[in-house]
């Protein structure tokens, strides 16, 4: 698959983008209403994505080889359903024709989500939420 061919199989959902929360005890994660500094709540674009890592040191850059290890992808991930061997959601733009299709069904957070920089991280878990 190319570079371009990867890229394209991102829906632009922002899910992956929201911070997540992990029980130490159970190792279950928890979505959050709380985005990336670097992700636009209104169309979850990323702000800086070809200097992402260097703004953003933990953030994730998705790799063929990497996807066994990200368990916390959300399950609608075209990476996830390509690497589960899975079809894409009829909402995905690969499959719709249409880019904005994954914001007008609904599964993009997009103008649902607060910024990390207005919520201390204290107030994380107040921020819990089910996409």
């Amino acid at each position: 698959m190319s570079t371009q061919e990867w890229e394209s199989l991102c829906d632009g959902c922002g899910k992956c983008c929201v911070l997540k929360l992990e029980d130490i005890d159970t190792g279950d994660v928890y979505y959050t209403d709380v985005g990336c500094k670097l992700l636009n709540c209104e169309t979850c674009a990323c702000k800086d994505y070809g200097n992402r890592k260097q703004i953003v040191p933990d953030c994730v850059i998705l790799t063929p080889d990497n996807l066994a290890d990200l368990k916390w992808m959300p399950k609608t991930c075209a990476y996830r359903l390509v690497y589960e061997h899975q079809d894409l959601p009829e909402w995905h733009p690969l499959v719709s024709g249409d880019q904005n299709s994954t914001r007008i069904s609904g599964n993009a957070v997009a103008g649902r989500i607060f910024t990390e920089k207005d919520v201390p991280e204290s107030e994380l878990p107040n921020h819990i939420t089910e996409w």
